[in-house]
């Protein structure tokens, strides 16, 4: 397995910025709860109700992409005990 081309704090930092800037609106209304993974590189992302699907379908079109992932519409991907609680739409 590849080594990261950038440090965890780059990649969250830079798929953040990628989300909210140009995909966020595009997705939000008909994929709240499903996951979203992109390359922070060039933008392009998969979506689907499994993270590993869906990272496997971007790697298989950009094997050497840097991946973020993130749960559509909640603050993050996975809890440990408790409840999710939804981020009320913008």
């Amino acid at each position: 397995m590849p080594r990261p081309r950038y440090s965890a704090e780059e990649i969250a930092r830079r798929g953040r910025e990628w989300y909210d800037r140009c995909i966020r609106d595009r997705v939000e209304a008909d994929h709240r709860g499903q996951f979203l993974v992109l390359d922070i590189e060039t933008g392009e992302y998969e979506i689907d109700s499994d993270d590993l699907a869906a990272s496997k379908r971007l790697l298989t079109r950009l094997p050497s992409a840097e991946l973020y992932g993130l749960r559509v519409g909640y603050p993050a991907a996975y809890h440990l005990a408790g409840r999710f609680k939804a981020v009320p739409a913008p």
